[in-house]
């Protein structure tokens, strides 16, 4: 059961992120899931890192950790993957 949380707190992390950040982002649902996975595993490892990865209570500094995890690497992601299909990323 813990892979279906993964996938989901992953979609929901990469959507917003995608949100946050500016401009139209190409890259698919499916990527942008992955994405926002790889981000939430990064910032629980900053999190246990610098010491708020358990508390009691709601973690909202984890939460935030997270999210800011999934905002960097959906923005590389969408970096490298229009460099891998040719597109050019326009600064508007």
């Amino acid at each position: 059961m813990s892979w279906l949380w993964a996938i989901i707190v992953g979609f929901v992390l990469g959507l917003i992120a995608r949100a946050i950040l500016p401009g139209k982002q190409y890259q698919p649902l499916w990527l942008t899931t992955l994405f926002g996975i790889a981000g939430a595993v990064l910032g629980n490892a900053v999190a246990v890192w610098i010491g708020v990865g358990e508390t009691k209570g709601i973690d909202w500094t984890r939460h935030l950790l997270q999210l800011a995890g999934a905002v960097l690497v959906v923005g590389l992601g969408e970096m490298l993957y229009g460099a891998v299909r040719g597109r050019k990323r326009q600064m508007t």
